[in-house]
C-alpha cells in the first residue's frame, strides 16, 4: 500500500465469502502496543477506499500478538472500528499453565459479559 510517498506492507489479506469482506491480518512479535491500532486503522481505510468492491462490507482487521492487554484493548474500543486483537502462542505451555490461562480467559470473558449486562440494564432503567 502506498500512502503519499510511504509504502506499507500488510502481513496477510483474506476475503471471506460468507462475510463478503476483506480481512486484514497483522502478525506482531511481542506485546500488543496501542500504536498497532493506528497502523491497522490506516490499512482498513486504505482497503476500504481502494480495494473494496460494490456489494462488499467494510474490511475488518485482526491483530495477532504474542501477548495482549485486555484492559488496553477495551479502553481503545477497537471493536468499534472493526478491529480485533488476539493472542497467539508459538508453542503450547505445560498442561497446568494452559489450564490456568484458559480459566483466566473464561473468567475475564464472564466479567465483560456481566459488565455489558449491567450497563444495558442501567440504560433501560433511565
Amino acid at each position: 500500500m502506498t500512502v503519499g510517498n510511504d509504502d506499507f506492507y500488510l502481513d496477510l489479506l483474506f476475503y471471506s465469502r460468507p462475510l463478503r469482506r476483506l480481512i486484514a491480518v497483522e502478525l506482531k512479535l511481542g506485546k500488543f502496543k496501542p500504536a498497532h491500532k493506528g497502523q491497522m486503522e490506516l490499512y482498513l481505510k486504505w482497503l476500504d477506499r481502494y480495494e473494496r468492491r460494490d456489494g462488499e462490507e467494510s474490511p475488518i482487521g485482526l491483530i495477532l500478538c504474542t501477548e495482549t492487554s485486555r484492559e488496553q484493548v477495551e479502553l481503545l474500543e477497537m471493536h468499534q472500528g472493526g478491529i480485533v486483537v488476539a493472542e497467539y502462542w508459538t508453542a503450547l505451555p505445560p498442561k497446568a499453565e494452559l489450564q490456568a490461562r484458559i480459566q483466566e480467559i473464561y473468567r475475564a470473558a464472564r466479567e465483560r459479559v456481566a459488565r455489558r449486562e449491567i450497563t444495558a440494564s442501567d440504560g433501560e432503567d433511565s
